[in-house]
């Protein structure tokens, strides 16, 4: 059985925020990724996107906006969403507090930004 320690954790810096790889195919031979979200207050908003695949994101600390096919959803520590395959999607932090949160989706997924151009990318934080 497969122990991960915390400073096994891979962390991937984007613009938005930084995602944290806690579990994924590479990382402890998990089959479904799991990483954390970290965005700093007055971090830019997410790019428009879309991922191929559900994704269940768990708030754990701050709020945030989702977008999610012309809807938008506020959330905060300790609320969930589950955020279709095939959907545009966008997550902006709330600008005084940022947020942290939990998130998994199938390994292998695939990601595009809006418009939906070739074949899309693979998340590092998901392999």
């Amino acid at each position: 059985m497969p122990v991960i320690h915390a400073d096994a954790a891979r962390p991937s810096q984007t613009p938005a925020g930084v995602m944290t790889t806690l579990a994924s195919p590479t990382l402890g031979g998990a089959e479904r990724p799991v990483w954390r979200v970290d965005v700093v207050p007055g971090a830019p908003a997410g790019p428009l996107h879309i991922i191929d695949v559900e994704q269940i994101w768990t708030f754990t600390a701050g709020g945030a906006a989702v977008e999610c096919e012309g809807e938008t959803f506020q959330l905060a520590a300790g609320d969930t969403i589950v955020l279709p395959g095939d959907a545009e999607r966008r997550v902006v932090g709330d600008s005084e507090t940022g947020f942290s949160a939990i998130v998994t989706s199938a390994a292998g997924s695939r990601a595009w930004v809006v418009p939906q151009e070739g074949e899309g990318v693979v998340p590092p934080w998901t392999v």
